[in-house]
């Protein structure tokens, strides 16, 4: 039988040669299905091939090397930024225990979180993770607090509560990560809303705007008088018989506004010329001859009722000293009108020192004031959304003055028109906010429809 012969080594070195799948795979060579057709004797020699085959392989390890670097370098960022949510935390709890857990929850179904909760201790994990967001981003409690398990919460409802209140603290947790969740935010039982505030008056061209603080003394110590000075002037105006409000309103009236605005031989001076014009019997017309101009003799008037009405202590003391004092005059004093519910309301220390001192300046230009209104029996609002300032004892509303009623007595020239002069009159430091009646005279002065029966003054 012819059997073929055994090829030659010239054949075999002759016949083409075919790329195996892992030389293929490794050295990046042709498919296991081509064919090397290059010409035997165009190839190199048995050293070219494994020159290039350590190309090949220096290639491969380069991009190992730098896989494994890669690697390292999130590893290590890893770390950094553990670091510093460790650092970053108030009580300086770890967060391994944390990271491990968290990764074992989010791995589980949302139906075996409550397993997790009482078996790894999730619950004290995810509070340490609120506390931690919390600091740095203010975050709201309200997620995190749902998280917390009763022990009686194994019904199906419970699980359902565990479960979502661990869906919502996760973005509390990953919120490091770039992913953050804002709850609303939820009253606590107990605890009143906060409510928007009440509009003030502001709204209004030239309205007042209502601070709801408490008020300080009208008569700051600059403005007060020197009691030695004090002591003088009552004894140079009782030496030359004229009252000493008059002298110090005089002295006022020219500028004089120091805590002693004239000297003993000022004081002596200015007492007896007054008296020689006419100061013990008539005051406007002692201030008029002295200055021979009437609105200068006007305001000498107003002031001095007005020091007469708060007395010599207050002005030297502070109106706060002696606001005791002040109510006491007021409830006792026979000029002074007031419905009981007003009575009350001083009675209970409730009504402002300034408006004490109004009304008792009042009662001494006019000799006779009815008080309508003081706290009792107004409304809370003035008008809609505006609290009105009888409710905090800052106003007063005059119904008849000199036995004349503020009703149909609001005509120029009338009752009602010369008790807005005088209040406008009144030192700077117990000048009103609000002087409201039929007539607009300008400053605090302003008319209002509904004002028609009293005048509004209001601080």
């Amino acid at each position: 039988m012819w059997r073929p012969s055994a090829p030659d080594q010239r054949e075999l070195k002759a016949m083409p040669r075919r790329n195996s799948l892992t030389r293929r795979l490794l050295l990046f060579g042709r498919g296991w299905d081509e064919w090397d057709r290059t010409p035997l004797k165009q190839q190199p020699e048995q050293a070219a091939p494994k020159q290039k085959s350590g190309r090949r392989f220096a290639t491969t390890l380069s991009f190992c090397a730098l896989f494994f670097a890669g690697l390292a370098l999130s590893a290590g960022a890893g770390n950094s930024v553990r670091g510093l949510l460790q650092s970053s935390s108030p009580d300086g709890t770890s967060s391994s225990s944390l990271e491990t857990t968290m990764t074992a929850a989010d791995a589980l179904p949302t139906q075996h979180v409550q397993g997790v909760v009482h078996a790894a201790g999730l619950e004290s994990a995810v509070h340490a993770t609120a506390a931690q967001v919390q600091a740095p981003q203010q975050r709201a409690v309200h997620a995190t607090s749902a998280v917390r398990p009763t022990a009686s919460s194994a019904s199906a409802t419970g699980k359902t509560q565990h479960a979502r209140g661990t869906a919502g603290a996760r973005p509390a947790a990953r919120g490091v990560a770039g992913r953050q969740a804002k709850k609303p935010s939820r009253a606590k039982p107990g605890r009143p809303e906060k409510t928007q505030p009440l509009d003030a008056e502001g709204t209004l061209p030239g309205a007042t705007v209502w601070l709801y603080q408490a008020a300080p003394d009208p008569t700051p110590p600059a403005a007060r008088l020197r009691l030695t000075f004090a002591r003088q002037l009552v004894a140079q105006s009782r030496a030359a018989h004229v009252d000493w409000a008059l002298v110090l309103a005089v002295l006022r009236a020219k500028g004089q506004n120091g805590r002693a605005p004239a000297s003993v031989a000022q004081l002596h001076s200015l007492s007896f010329k007054l008296a020689s014009v006419g100061g013990r019997a008539n005051g406007w017309a002692a201030a008029l001859a002295y200055s021979s101009q009437a609105p200068f003799a006007d305001r000498v008037v107003a002031l001095r009722h007005y020091y007469r009405a708060v007395g010599m202590p207050s002005l030297v003391y502070g109106l706060l000293s002696q606001k005791r004092d002040l109510e006491d005059r007021v409830l006792h004093d026979s000029r002074l009108s007031i419905y009981p519910g007003g009575r009350n309301d001083v009675a209970a220390h409730k009504v402002d020192v300034r408006v004490l001192a109004v009304m008792l300046y009042l009662a001494d230009t006019y000799h006779s004031v009815i008080v309508s209104c003081l706290i009792s029996g107004h409304h809370l609002y003035a008008r809609p959304g505006v609290i009105s300032a009888h409710i905090f004892g800052r106003a007063v509303d005059i119904a008849a003055l000199n036995g004349e009623s503020i009703y149909g007595h609001q005509q120029p020239g009338g009752i009602t028109e010369q008790a807005v002069r005088s209040l406008l009159l009144l030192p700077p430091e117990m000048m009103p906010a609000q002087i409201i009646s039929l007539l607009g005279l300008g400053g605090p002065s302003f008319p209002l429809a509904n004002h028609y029966d009293h005048i509004h003054i209001g601080y």
